[in-house]
Order: structure tokens, then sequence, then C-alpha cells
């Protein structure tokens, strides 16, 4: 008869995403401009990828760890963006439950590897500035190597669990996310399931990842200013602190810590959902596009390369 019942309440073998606004107008506004900020995004990390690895000049590991990021990033946003492009046209804005648990798991595994590979990219500018002649001994390319999979691999776990969890809650007839992806406030809201336990996991994991990543990327980088101050030169300030500014800036601009410490690590329902949409936005669709366009633009050695690339194909 248990087996009877759950079969009754769980019902919902697809979601329907509200998405933005449902005027036309708007959405079709809408749709124009986040598939031209995704086509930039897209292009820009294939252009950063591209040119690290053509250029040996780029081969170490502060690029190489931009690499990384920018692969990541054309792999957070595309979880995200396409299946938001396709809703904002679509009449029945759907998505089902096994795809909505598939966005949900890469949503959080790839925004946990962010986390761990900013926090890895500050260590290395860390590194480089403060520990100068001890740097290529301790940054090798094997311990390169075990910094850029572990960020990978530590990501991949941290989403199973809270997926997991998610994915067992019983979710009943009403099937509405108010939200233009699976992501996990609006599911809870959703369950008809007692949530504490999921929430509390969550809430604790959360913790965990975003405040450790913040914590050791701060620190990184206010052993970093500490250092910089020291210079006697103002020269040797300015030079050491142009190779460490994208990363400062990618951290604060992005406010990637900021946004998703807000929406994670909080109580579930804080947030209206139209400004848990707009602070949504600004992290799948926006951040992604600033990476690429902070590093390259910033760093006079990437330009060159580039220059370089572009001659040479």
């Amino acid at each position: 008869s248990s087996f009877q019942e759950m079969t009754n309440v769980t019902t919902v073998l697809e979601f329907r995403l509200l998405g933005f606004s449902s005027n036309p107008h708007c959405q079709i506004l809408l749709f124009t401009v986040f598939l031209v900020i995704y086509i930039l995004t897209i292009l820009g990390n294939i252009i950063i990828i591209s040119v690290v690895t053509l250029e040996p000049q780029l081969h170490s590991p502060m690029y190489r760890f931009l690499k990384n990021l920018s692969f990541l990033e054309v792999c957070y946003t595309t979880t995200i963006v396409p299946k938001m492009l396709a809703n904002l046209l679509a009449k029945r804005k759907s998505i089902s439950f096994s795809g909505c648990m598939a966005q949900l798991y890469y949503f959080i595994s790839l925004g946990a590897t962010e986390c761990y590979l900013l926090a890895v990219m500050a260590y290395d500018r860390y590194l480089a500035v403060c520990e100068p002649l001890h740097y290529d001994m301790a940054m090798t390319a094997e311990s390169y190597t075990r910094l850029a999979v572990g960020s990978w691999v530590t990501g991949v776990f941290t989403g199973l669990l809270p997926c997991l969890m998610v994915s067992r809650l019983h979710f009943c007839s009403y099937n509405l996310i108010d939200h233009f992806f699976c992501d996990i406030s609006p599911l809870l809201k959703l369950s008809c399931s007692d949530t504490t336990a999921t929430e509390t996991v969550i809430f604790i994991l959360s913790l965990l990842v975003l405040s450790s990543c913040f914590l050791l990327t701060l620190v990184s980088y206010l052993l970093i200013i500490l250092s910089i101050l020291k210079i006697p030169s103002a020269s040797g300030k300015r030079i050491t602190f142009s190779t460490c500014s994208s990363h400062l800036m990618v951290v604060t601009i992005s406010l990637y810590y900021g946004t998703m410490i807000s929406m994670y690590v909080r109580p579930t329902y804080n947030l209206s959902s139209e400004l848990n949409k707009a602070v949504s936005v600004l992290y799948t669709v926006v951040t992604p596009l600033l990476n690429p366009v902070i590093y390259s633009l910033r760093n006079k050695a990437f330009k060159k390369a580039l220059e370089k690339t572009v001659i040479r194909h």
C-alpha cells in the first residue's frame, strides 16, 4: 500500500518553467539579448582556449588555469542558456524530470568547480608574487595538474549529494517552477515532501564550499596586496599589480561568491522569485562573458600572443 501511495504522490514527469515575462515582445527582446551574450561568451572563451594552446609563451600555470576556467565557463553557461533560449520562444516551456535533475547536477558541479578554480588561481598568483624565488619549485607541471584535476574532480563529487537528495523528494501534481532553469530553491518550494533534511545538507555543503573557497581567495589577494605595498619603486608596484589586477577584477566584478553565497547559504525562501531570477542571470549569463573579456583585454602578454596567432593563421 505504501508503494501505491508513493505512485499516487509522484505524478510529476515534467516541470513547466515560468521563465521571465509572459509578454511576447519582451520575450523576443530577452531572447535576442541572451543569444548575443551567449554567442560572445562561447567565442570569447574558445579564443582564450585556442591562443593559450597554440602559443608556447602562454604555457605557464597561470594561463593553463585560465584555459580551464574558459572551458568551464563554456560548459556552465551551456547547461542553462540554450534551454532558456528555447523556452523563451516555445509555447510550452517544459523540461522533463530527468532533464531537470541533469541540469541541476551540472549547474551545482560546475558552479563548485568554478569556486575551486578561482581559489587555485588566487593561490597561483600568491606564489608568483609573494614567493617568486620558490614559484618554479612550488608550481611545477605536476602540481598544476594536481590542482586543476583536483578542482574538477571535487566539483563533480560536490554536485552528487544535493542532486540525489532533491531527486528523491516527492513532487505532487503541481509542477510550475517559477524560474528559468531547475534551481534548488524553486524545486524545494515545489516539493510536497518534508525538505528539512535536504535543506540542511545543502546549507552545510554550500557554506563549506563557498566560504572555504572565498576565504582562500580573499587571504591570497590580501597577502598579494600587502606584498605589493612593500615594493619600494612605483613602477615595481605597478608591474606586480597589473599581473594580478585581472584576477582581482574577475572575483570582484563577477561578485561570484557574493551572489552564490546570497543564493545558497541562506534560508530557502528569502528572495522574491524576480530578484532570484535577476541574480541568477548575473552568474549564469553575464559572468561567463566577463571572464574572457577581463582576462584577455587587461593582459599584455595575452594580447601579444593573440596578435601573433592571428598573424600566423
